[in-house]
């Protein structure tokens, strides 16, 4: 089995039915998970300088690391989280 990262995009408050969702797609993967984390902000560096990066619409706001025998594979688990903006998957590449 490959690591494969997924992000999750966006945010709005949830409401008891959204959590659900999550629950249940996070439940459908639990043999699978191997790591998960939200991201309540961040900062960005870069050569015009340093911003911060706030919790919203347009931010990075959690991960899900997974095990999947492809990308494909990975990317229909993906395909069937409840995201509020979208998700991107990544194979994950160690040393």
């Amino acid at each position: 089995m490959k690591k494969f990262l997924i992000l999750h995009y966006g945010f709005e408050k949830p409401t008891p039915e959204d959590m659900g969702k999550w629950n249940q797609w996070f439940e459908s993967i639990a043999d699978r998970q191997v790591e998960k984390g939200h991201l309540p902000g961040g900062r960005e560096f870069s050569q015009a300088g340093t911003k911060d990066l706030p919790f919203g619409r347009d931010s990075i706001t959690g991960y899900t690391m997974i095990q999947a025998e492809s990308l494909d594979d990975a990317a229909k688990i993906a395909g069937e989280c409840p995201f509020v903006d979208c998700t991107r998957v990544y194979e994950v590449m160690g040393h």
